[in-house]
């Protein structure tokens, strides 16, 4: 679901942008803000959405705002300043004053080509038998070369990335060379 964070000097004003949104039937997730340190941690939770703010916030611009906002956001500026120029394709510029149906749609049409956020897959989980492999590959390089376990985990680890291999089957490879 989309989010939107409204970022404003004044609470007030927020409030009221925040009813007209909810008042046009967008069923969307809506966080209030009023400095630009809010909005970059409530952006940080969400997938995608747009951040609707004025030219100037507390802490900071507009623009510095828009260089610190991922690509999965997306910015609507409410302003009355007709010069004032967007920089960028993932900002809209949206007069003051302005209709309600002005508002939903510039919403729309900045939600419409959001970029998601890519979800993380779960790390696939290891088998028992492959957790004893490296266990035990952990213990030979603990024993032979006096490391510590973080320490051997770390090699078997940096390893396996170095060569292109799973941990499991580095852990074989250091096991295959303490026998000969």
């Amino acid at each position: 679901m989309g989010s939107i964070i409204i970022a404003m000097p004044k609470i007030d004003d927020s409030n009221r942008i925040a009813a007209t949104i909810q008042n046009f039937g967008l069923a969307l997730d809506i966080e209030i803000c009023s400095s630009g340190a809010e909005v970059l941690r409530a952006v940080h939770d969400r997938d995608y959405g747009a951040v609707i703010c004025t030219k100037k916030l507390r802490d900071m611009s507009y623009a510095e705002l828009a260089d610190y906002l991922p690509i999965y956001f997306r910015m609507v500026i409410l302003t009355s300043d007709a010069a004032l120029e967007t920089f960028s394709d993932r900002m809209f510029k949206l007069m003051l004053p302005f209709r309600p149906g002005d508002l939903a749609a510039t919403l729309d049409l900045a939600l419409a080509g959001y970029y998601r956020r890519p979800k993380r897959k779960p790390l696939p989980q290891r088998s028992a038998v492959e957790k004893q492999i490296i266990d035990r590959a952990k213990a030979v390089l603990m024993d032979r070369n006096g490391m510590l376990e973080p320490e051997a985990f770390r090699y078997i680890q940096k390893n396996s990335m170095d060569c292109g291999r799973t941990m499991v089957e580095s852990a074989q490879m250091i096991l295959l060379m303490n026998k000969s």
